[in-house]
């Protein structure tokens, strides 16, 4: 089950990717690609025959896992962007742009550093669920790792959230407000990964679920604020072109 939610969500991020090269050759709107194709790539890196292959390329030191933790901290902060700016949520991109966003950038990035730096990471390992940890300090560290490897992306999206949820209540047409749901599901499920810690070794399947749902949301829901603009550019051709 795990892995066919894994390559589903796979395919579903490299399609909308894949979607977005015409705009990418035309200059425009480039932003929803370099997203969707961090998010794939974060997604790519996440399933384990994939990380083996190439964090062995890197010399299986899971140098992967740290490189996928940062991919998926700008794929977390350029969606961020794009969908306060999209739903003019102005106290949203105060938060991810301005000093408060740049402290707890900075932050959760020395917190990442150090673990990796000062433990054992050798032997490929998704997730980093096999790294040593059979010694106590550096099954400490590892979940240090992961800790600070979640705390930003839930940082991203516990700013978003109130702006979805202002946008469920708005007058906004259906499709954007499904949008807003779907994004608003997204940046919950995220903002619940905070409590993977405390999560009983019975329900671990959990997290996986909860990680990928957050990004089929994330998909969706961007897809549909597409839609939603395509259909508005269509309303107003015929305006302007009466009015030439």
């Amino acid at each position: 089950m795990i892995e066919i939610l894994q390559w589903t969500t796979l395919i579903a991020c490299c399609t909308a990717a894949l979607s977005r090269v015409p705009n990418l050759v035309r200059r425009k709107n480039r932003s929803m690609f370099f997203i969707f194709a961090l998010m794939t790539l974060a997604v790519l890196l996440s399933i384990k025959g994939p990380y083996l292959a190439i964090d062995g390329l890197l010399g299986g030191t899971n140098i992967a896992n740290l490189l996928l933790r940062f991919i998926i901290f700008g794929a977390i902060f350029f969606l961020g962007l794009r969908i306060a700016t999209g739903f003019g949520d102005e106290q949203g991109l105060r938060l991810l742009r301005g000093k408060a966003g740049t402290l707890a950038f900075g932050l959760t990035s020395i917190a990442l550093l150090v673990p990796f730096i000062l433990m054992d990471t050798s032997g490929s390992s998704v997730g980093m669920t096999a790294v040593n940890t059979g010694n106590a300090w550096n099954a400490v560290l590892v979940q240090y790792y992961a800790a600070a490897g979640r705390a930003y992306p839930a940082y991203v999206c516990l700013v978003l959230l109130p702006g979805m949820l202002r946008a469920l209540r708005s007058s906004l047409p259906a499709v954007l407000r499904a949008s807003a749901l779907l994004l608003a599901v997204g940046c919950a499920a995220i903002a619940v990964t905070l409590l993977f810690p405390i999560m009983p070794p019975a329900v671990g399947f959990l997290k996986f679920v909860i990680n990928y749902t957050a990004i089929l949301c994330f998909v969706v829901g961007l897809a549909l604020i597409w839609v939603a603009s395509s259909r508005a550019g269509r309303k107003h051709r015929p305006v302007s072109a009466a009015r030439r």
